[in-house]
């Protein structure tokens, strides 16, 4: 290391989110993906870092994440399970299977990627090639599938859904991916033992790795919704200036409902990791001057988003005609200062962010790994300032590995071996690199940035969220919704307990992924699931008020694409259009 090329920090940064899949009323999830989701990913990143004590990384887990998480535990240990399909695969005689139980294992487990959690298989594959025999003719013919069938497929399908880390470590499942077929309940029970006692180990395996300083953990406000535009939907303009609105300008009481959504975070994260967050991914890292000083207020040492709206604040900060070269200006992080308040944000790298998300899956783990370093190392002899880079990767820390062979084990783990042993990259987290910038002899760099454009990390802008007329209905559907949760609640005629799940009810409304998936960049079967259980939400908000629920409700939103070449079926967006410059 020289004077002039002081060593380059890291701050790799996994963000994990899933919405609340639980219809409130009936207590049953409508979707799986949270548990799916859990022993594959989950299992597989906490699997990554405590088995490479010299790497440092941070995750963003979202309150409503961890909820879930407890929830399913709680399942398992009461013994009565509330996800339909989870509860299939522990039961006892597959012979007396309903219609509806038929359909549901059939319209559930043939999703993933195929190409690499299906293909891989040969039996799995060989039961795919069984339904599409049957598929377009009607769901009788559901019934000359046997029992036996039916058994093998919900197997092969939690088999495939299992972390590679979980297929190398535990003789169980080795078994059953050798016996490969002729599957029995001792079978069906071991595999649904194993996934209970991965479930339940989860939290504490995060918690350890951040009691022994391999890790640090932030939050999010907790059901994930957009602060911005709780708080202002004309934010939406500062980055799209011709964008329609939605028929309401303002999202009502929007800044009792953003302030009840960090408060909740803080108060869940202090219950499960003993400590409040010191940072804070806000959902979609969508933000404004408005959205940081919140966060701030409420003691939010830091944040951050997408590299878009650093360049979007930079042009409004200081009027500016064109930016400095972009390593001059994004390996940095910044001061937001309102009032007495400041906060620290970090701003994405979209280029190497998004190769993880959407590219290295397509090299093999050698060649993506040595991409990755090598754009580090240009960027670490680019700076001739006298002061660290600071690099900021965030993404999405469990959609982008079904794409990648073996759920990416080896770009995981010759990534961070790589990275640990490399003489000029420092693998450091978001709170020590906020503390180091703020002392002037430290040798990091730190910006003021005196104004934030409203955006994202989705392009720099809300065009995910709002702004198309799906999506704008939605939000006018949410507004409507919560003009009536206000009205009841200024009545009085709810006891304490229905106060709380209507309050409850109406911020799993607010979430941010209800409006993502409107729009016809994600494949008419996601959309159609998410449309459905978005108005199912509102349905139940005023089931829980005791109103009459609107009949506009009955209709669609959105319809999505029947386009099979959707890019990673909606799951995940670049920060940046495929074709931007790097």
């Amino acid at each position: 290391m020289t004077a002039s090329h002081p060593k380059l920090y890291l701050n790799l940064y996994w963000h994990m989110h899933q919405p609340d899949y639980r219809d409130i009323i009936s207590g049953e999830y409508v979707l799986p993906w949270t548990y799916l989701h859990a022993i594959k990913d989950y299992t597989d990143m906490a699997y990554h870092l405590e088995n490479n004590p010299a790497a440092r990384v941070s995750f963003n887990f979202v309150p409503v994440l961890l909820d879930q998480l407890e929830d399913y535990a709680d399942q398992f240990d009461s013994g009565h399970i509330r996800d339909p399909l989870l509860a299939l695969l522990a039961k006892e005689d597959m012979t007396s299977l309903t219609l509806d139980e038929r359909c549901l294992i059939l319209e559930s487990c043939f999703k993933g990627h195929h190409e690499k959690m299906l293909a891989p298989f040969e039996h799995y594959q060989c039961l795919y090639t069984m339904y599409t025999k049957l598929e377009n003719r009607g769901k009788r013919m559901f019934n000359y599938l046997s029992g036996q069938y039916m058994a093998d497929l919900i197997v092969w399908y939690h088999l495939a859904w299992t972390g590679e880390s979980v297929r190398r470590s535990h003789p169980e499942v080795q078994a059953l991916m050798n016996k490969a077929s002729q599957f029995t309940l001792e079978d069906r029970q071991s595999l649904f033992n194993l996934i209970a006692s991965l479930i339940r180990n989860l939290i504490p395996r995060y918690r350890t790795l951040e009691a022994e300083g391999r890790i640090e953990i932030s939050s999010t406000p907790h059901h994930h919704p957009i602060l911005p535009l709780l708080l202002d939907f004309r934010s939406t303009r500062d980055a799209m200036p011709y964008a329609p609105l939605p028929h309401y300008l303002q999202y009502p009481g929007g800044r009792q409902r953003a302030r009840a959504h960090i408060e909740e975070a803080q108060a869940s994260h202090q219950q499960r990791f003993g400590k409040l967050p010191n940072g804070m991914w806000p959902a979609e890292g969508a933000v404004s001057h408005e959205a940081l000083t919140l966060l701030a207020e409420h003691g939010v040492q830091w944040a951050a988003t997408g590299e878009g709206v650093l360049a979007n604040s930079l042009y409004k900060s200081f009027d500016a005609s064109e930016l400095a070269p972009r390593h001059e200006y994004l390996y940095k992080p910044y001061r937001i200062t309102s009032g007495q308040d400041d906060i620290i944000c970090f701003f994405r790298d979209d280029h190497l962010s998004d190769k993880i998300g959407f590219e290295y899956s397509n090299q093999h783990a050698d060649n993506a790994v040595a991409d990755f370093i090598g754009s580090l190392e240009r960027i670490h002899e680019q700076n001739s300032n006298g002061k660290s880079p600071i690099v900021s990767v965030i993404l999405d820390g469990e959609n982008a590995w079904e794409y990648y062979p073996y759920n990416g084990y080896y770009f995981l783990s010759q990534l961070y071996q790589a990275l640990s042993d490399h003489p000029n990259i420092v693998m450091a987290m978001p709170s020590e690199l906020a503390q180091q910038c703020r002392q002037p002899d430290s040798g990091l760099p730190l910006g003021d940035l005196p104004a934030v454009a409203a955006g994202s990390w989705v392009y720099g802008s809300f065009s995910t969220w709002i702004g198309s007329t799906d999506k704008n209905r939605g939000w006018d559907l949410l507004c409507a919704a919560k003009e009536a949760f206000d009205r009841v609640m200024q009545q009085g005629t709810l006891s304490e307990a229905e106060k709380e799940a209507a309050t409850r009810q109406l911020a799993i409304c607010e979430g941010s992924d209800w409006f993502w998936w409107f729009g016809d960049y994600n494949s008419a079967l996601s959309v159609s699931s998410f449309d459905q259980l978005f108005r199912r939400n509102l349905a139940n908000l005023y089931s829980l008020l005791k109103r009459e629920t609107p009949k506009n409700l009955t209709q669609a939103i959105s319809s999505g694409t029947t386009d099979s070449t959707v890019a990673n079926v909606g799951t995940m967006r670049r920060g940046q259009a495929a074709d931007s410059s790097t």
